[in-house]
């Protein structure tokens, strides 16, 4: 609920921009953060303090302010965030409820106590700070468009989503207290979309995430890799635990190759123009060959 009154800020002050990015989190060595917001009254940006604990406000001019991150009710959340921002010089007025979550109880109305686990919330943050760097390597292999490694808030996953450039059909929506509106912007084209989310939405611990929009006949009968991975009917979506990968020797081997597999097994299938749209991966430092005829 704090990252989505975050997002939500992001959201009220930002112009619209295609499949949703302009309304995202992003991971920091801290945290979670909505990077600078450029409002009425300035540019601010908002931070979960995920090593400190803290959210913090800050302003340009030097304004900053905060609260620390313990025990409330989102009720208590919404007004201390309200606070540090107007004390800050900007301007809180957000969309006042949940998105993507069924029987959603308004911010303000959201009276009941939750608790706040600080050490589960370090190792959330520590996780996604060692998967973060993968989906950027695995992101730089493909030379059309691609989404950056971004955290949605409604759904809570972190994401990053090829394209072939080429429309979809509409998608047809439905996603409790998302306006069908948005989902099928968010899917006006086809994507190869993988992710992290850390439980729930249909599965009971922390798993990473691959699937295709739409997907192509065989997509889900394709050899995917590690060995771990599955197709989940119900879902629709590859899946590999988290837990299979911080036991492995190499984690960060074995997620890109759950990446790498799953992408291509929607772009296989999906007749994706491969010799047009994929590259080596990058590498620090060196930029990537042209080739003449």
């Amino acid at each position: 609920m704090a990252s989505q009154i975050l997002g939500k800020y992001r959201l009220a002050h930002t112009p619209w921009v295609n499949h949703s990015w302009h309304a995202t989190l992003y991971v920091t060595p801290r945290g979670l953060s909505t990077g600078p917001v450029h409002e009425a009254k300035g540019c601010f940006s908002l931070d979960l303090d995920l090593v400190a604990h803290r959210l913090v406000v800050q302003a340009d001019g030097g304004a900053q302010d905060g609260f620390a991150l313990e025990a409330m009710s989102v009720a208590d959340f919404l007004a201390r965030t309200r606070a540090a921002v107007e004390r800050c010089g900007g301007t809180f007025d957000i969309h006042g409820a949940p998105n993507e979550m069924p029987n959603a109880v308004p911010f303000a109305e959201d009276t009941e106590t939750r608790p706040y686990d600080a050490e589960a919330v370090s190792r959330y943050h520590g996780a996604l700070l060692r998967i973060v760097p993968v989906f950027e390597r695995f992101r730089t292999g493909f030379l059309g468009k691609v989404s950056p490694v971004h955290l949605f808030w409604g759904s809570f996953d972190l994401a990053v989503t090829r394209f072939t450039g080429r429309r979809a059909p509409l998608h047809p929506a439905g996603i409790p207290n998302l306006p069908d509106d948005v989902a099928q912007e968010a899917y006006s084209h086809e994507v190869s979309s993988a992710g992290f989310w850390p439980g729930g939405n249909g599965v009971d611990e922390p798993m990473f995430y691959s699937y295709a929009y739409p997907a192509p006949d065989g997509f889900a009968d394709q050899p995917v890799a590690p060995a771990e991975a599955r197709f989940d009917e119900t879902l629709g979506e590859f899946l590999l635990p988290y837990a299979a990968v911080q036991a492995s020797d190499d984690p960060a081997a074995m997620l890109m190759s759950f990446l790498q597999s799953t992408y291509e097994a929607a772009a296989k299938t999906g007749g994706w123009d491969r010799s047009s749209l994929e590259c080596a991966f990058g590498r620090p430092g060196v930029p990537r060959p042209v080739h003449r005829d």
